[in-house]
């Protein structure tokens, strides 16, 4: 069973869970001898960058995460999450903890997602900064993390459909089209997606991925449901959210139906 090094947003439980993975325990460890950089760039670009882990000369640099206990079958979740071999590269590493020494894997950023330019989004950090709080992380890392400066996008007007006589689908007309996927009632056809959005396909496509979303919000406690996406029991906050998707999937994508839960 694999020990996982979480330095970002898997830091925090929630954020671990959306994601599949519920680990058997978790402690807080410290990574020495490197530096947290926010410059892998994610993959819808309103979302700025997000977090990255490289060799450090000096060694009183330090990254503070969790270490994760995870079964043998969180190892390919993890990979997914991760965008293994596209986004990030697996490696194996030692951190500390209060028992000391422990081997564990974590994920580092690949040269082609690299951008010196990248910030991270302020939702990104609220995630860091909940999870090294929830782990007893000083208090210092934390403010250091809340202080970074941000990924401003620019206000997103509310997102219309374009005009035309489209298909509709649902959930199970859906499943049989493993190009399109569907978010929060429109669906987009990822076939001609550029390179970096490629292993995406395997998974957004033939699904809704309203939910997905949802749960990476920093004000998600896990609890959201697809009622409450059926029935409009969305907050401002969420909707806005959705809103910023949106319109990624439509400059990312091509718009090709509309979507009903059923």
């Amino acid at each position: 069973m694999p020990w996982y090094f979480g330095y970002a947003s898997n830091m925090d439980l929630t954020s671990l869970r959306a994601k599949g993975v519920e680990p058997r325990s978790s402690v807080r460890a410290v990574l020495r001898g490197w530096r947290l950089r926010f410059n892998v760039c994610h993959f819808f670009r309103h979302e700025g960058g997000v977090a990255n882990i490289e060799r450090s000369d000096d060694r009183r640099d330090a990254i503070w995460g969790v270490l994760h206990f995870c079964d043998d079958a969180h190892l390919a979740q993890l990979d997914a999450a991760e965008a293994k071999g596209h986004g990030y590269e697996r490696i194996d590493l030692s951190v500390f903890t209060e028992r000391g020494e422990q081997h564990a894997i974590t994920y580092v950023g690949m040269p082609s997602f690299i951008d010196e330019a990248c910030r991270p989004s302020r939702r990104y950090l609220n995630i860091l900064a909940r999870g090294a709080i929830e782990a007893g992380i000083n208090s210092d890392y934390v403010d250091a993390l809340r202080q970074h400066p941000v990924h401003q996008p620019p206000p997103a007007p509310i997102f219309v459909p374009p005009l035309g006589d489209y298909p509709v689908f649902t959930a199970a007309s859906l499943l049989r089209h493993p190009t399109l996927t569907a978010l929060t009632g429109a669906v987009f056809d990822m076939a001609g997606a550029r390179r970096q959005h490629r292993v995406l396909r395997d998974l957004f496509g033939g699904r809704d991925m309203t939910l997905f979303h949802l749960k990476r919000l920093d004000t998600s406690n896990g609890s959201e449901t697809l009622a409450d996406i059926k029935y409009d029991r969305l907050t401002p906050v969420q909707r806005c959210y959705l809103n910023e998707y949106l319109h990624e999937y439509s400059v990312e994508y091509v718009y090709a139906g509309r979507y009903v839960y059923d």
